[in-house]
C-alpha cells in the first residue's frame, strides 16, 4: 500500500470525524446549539485531530525506523560470504540492493556470488517492504479509527471543545518554531565545526588578512601549481565593491519610484506601473546573468573603448549594474508601502502650515519612513551579497584585490560554489575554507541586522 493512499484514506477519515463531531455535539442538546459550551466547529475539529494527529505520527515514526529494521533483515538473510564482508564492501552491497529494489540497474551481475547475494537481498527487500507497507496501512487505520471512536464518546455539550483545539493549535505552532529554531542552530553549528577543522589546517589570521586567494592544494608532494594560499581580502574586497555598484543603481532608482508612485502617481498610474516594476523580481537570475555577460559587458567594453578606458570582459562594473536593476523591485516596493504607511495626518499638518508637496516629503514623509526605507536598503544589500549566478557570468572568477570597477573580480558566494565542486576530498582545506567563508558572511549578515535594528528602534520612538 503506497503512503498517498495512506494519506488520501487518513484525510478522508478526518473529514468524516469532522461531520461526526459536529453532528453529535448539535444532537447532543436536542438540535439547540446554543446549549454548547463550544461551536460545534471546535467539537468537529476536536474529532478531526484525533482521527489525523495519532495515526500521522505512528506513520512518521514507522516510516523512520522501516529502513533500518528491513536492511537490518535483508543483512541477516544473506549468505555468509556476504554478511562477513569488510564493512565498506558490505555497505555497497546493500547499496546494490537497495537500487534493485527500486527498480534501477546496477554494474553486478547475477554470474557471481556477490550478485546473486544482491538480486536474492533485492527481492527480500522488495517483499519486506510490501508487508511492512501493508501493516502501516491497517495500523494507521485502526488508529485513526479507534482515537476517533474514543473522541466521539467525550463530546458533551459541557465539554470545553475550543479549549483543547486551542492548545492543540498552540503545541502546534511551538513545535514549528522550535524545529526554526534548531534548523538556525544546526546551520550555525555545522559551519563552526567545519570552520574549526579549516582553521586548524590554515592560520585565522592569514585566512581574514591574506591578500592571495588560490585555493588549490597540492595533491601529491611534486605537484605544482598548487600553492593553497588562503587569504579572503580579494573576495571581501570583491563582494563589497559589485554591492556598492548595485546599491547605487538600485537604492536611487528604486526610492525615486516609490516616491512617485506613493506620493505623484494617480491611482490608474499607480496600477499599471507598479506590476510592471515588480515584474524584475520574477526574472529568474540566471537571466540576469545572460544578459550582464552578453549585452551590458560587450556594450560597456565597446564604450570603454571609444572613452579611452580598458574595461575588461568580464567586470564588477557589468555585474552590478545589472544586479542592481535586478534588486530595483526590493527597494521600490518595500519603500512604497512604507511611505504610504505613513499616517495621513502628518500630511495634512504639513499642508495646514503651508509647505509644499515636495517640502511635505523631504521633512514630514521621508524622516518618517525612515526605519523602513533603512530595512528595504538593508534587505537589498543582502540579496546582493548573496547573489551567485550574475557573478559568475559577468564578473568571473578571478580574485582580484582591486577597486577598479572596470577589472574581473569574484565574491565569497561564487567561491563558496567553487570550492564545494569537483573531486577534492570533503576534509581538505580546500573544501572546508567554503564553510569559513559562510561563517565571515554570515557574521557579517548578522551584524548588518544589529545596525539596522538598532536605528530602526531609534526613529521609531521618534516617530511614534
Amino acid at each position: 500500500m503506497s503512503p498517498t493512499v495512506l494519506i488520501a484514506v487518513l484525510l478522508l477519515l478526518t473529514a468524516i470525524g469532522y461531520v461526526m463531531g459536529r453532528k453529535r455535539a448539535v444532537a447532543s442538546t436536542g438540535s439547540r446549539p446554543h446549549l454548547l459550551h463550544s461551536r460545534p466547529v471546535y467539537h468537529g475539529t476536536y474529532l478531526a485531530l484525533w482521527c489525523a494527529v495519532p495515526a500521522v505520527l505512528v506513520a512518521a515514526l514507522w516510516l523512520i525506523v522501516q529502513p533500518v529494521v528491513l536492511e537490518d533483515l535483508v543483512t541477516s538473510s544473506l549468505p555468509a560470504e556476504a554478511r562477513n564482508l569488510p564493512p565498506d564492501q558490505l555497505g555497497l552491497l546493500m547499496s546494490d540492493i537497495r537500487a534493485l529494489a527500486d527498480g534501477n540497474v546496477t554494474g553486478r551481475g547475477t554470474d557471481t556470488l556477490l550478485g546473486q547475494a544482491a538480486a536474492s537481498g533485492a527481492e527480500h527487500l522488495r517483499e519486506l517492504r510490501v508487508i511492512g507497507n501493508s501493516a502501516l496501512f491497517v495500523l494507521a487505520l485502526a488508529i485513526a479509527i479507534g482515537c476517533g471512536l474514543l473522541a466521539l464518546r467525550t463530546v458533551t455539550p459541557a465539554m470545553r471543545a475550543r479549549n483543547h483545539v486551542e492548545r492543540a493549535l498552540r503545541i502546534f505552532l511551538i513545535a514549528c518554531s522550535t524545529i526554526a529554531i534548531i534548523t538556525t542552530a544546526g546551520i550555525v553549528l555545522s559551519l563552526i565545526f567545519e570552520s574549526i577543522r579549516f582553521f586548524g589546517k590554515v592560520s585565522f589570521v592569514d585566512f581574514l588578512f591574506g591578500i592571495e586567494w588560490s585555493p588549490q592544494t597540492a595533491l601529491r608532494k611534486d605537484q605544482v601549481g598548487a600553492s593553497g594560499s588562503f587569504g579572503a581580502i580579494p573576495l571581501f574586497s570583491g563582494t563589497l565593491l559589485i554591492t556598492a555598484i548595485a546599491m547605487m543603481i538600485a537604492v536611487p532608482i528604486g526610492l525615486f519610484s516609490a516616491i512617485y508612485l506613493s506620493e505623484y502617481a494617480a491611482p490608474r498610474m499607480r496600477s499599471a506601473i507598479k506590476p510592471v516594476l515588480e515584474i524584475l523580481a520574477g526574472v529568474p537570475t540566471v537571466v540576469y546573468g545572460f544578459f550582464a555577460a552578453l549585452t551590458v559587458a560587450p556594450h560597456l567594453r565597446e564604450l570603454g573603448d571609444v572613452l579611452g578606458f580598458d574595461v575588461a570582459s568580464e567586470s564588477a562594473l557589468a555585474a552590478g549594474l545589472v544586479m542592481g536593476i535586478m534588486i530595483i523591485p526590493f527597494v521600490s516596493s518595500l519603500s512604497d508601502d512604507v511611505i504610504s504607511a505613513v499616517p495621513q495626518s502628518l500630511r495634512d499638518g504639513s499642508y495646514a502650515l503651508g509647505s509644499t508637496q515636495s517640502e511635505t516629503i523631504k521633512r514630514v514623509i521621508l524622516p518618517a519612513a525612515l526605519p523602513g526605507i533603512f530595512a528595504a536598503c538593508l534587505l537589498a544589500v543582502s540579496r546582493a551579497i548573496g547573489e551567485t549566478m550574475i557573478v559568475v557570468m559577468a564578473a568571473g572568477l578571478a580574485a582580484n584585490l582591486t577597486a577598479n570597477p572596470f577589472e574581473a573580480v569574484t565574491t565569497v558566494t561564487v567561491q563558496i560554489v567553487t570550492l564545494l565542486v569537483g573531486d577534492q576530498e570533503f576534509d581538505s582545506a580546500k573544501t572546508l575554507a567554503a564553510f569559513a567563508l559562510g561563517l565571515v558572511l554570515f557574521c557579517a549578515t548578522l551584524a548588518m541586522n544589529v545596525v539596522a535594528l538598532h536605528v530602526v528602534r531609534k526613529y521609531r520612538e521618534q516617530y511614534d
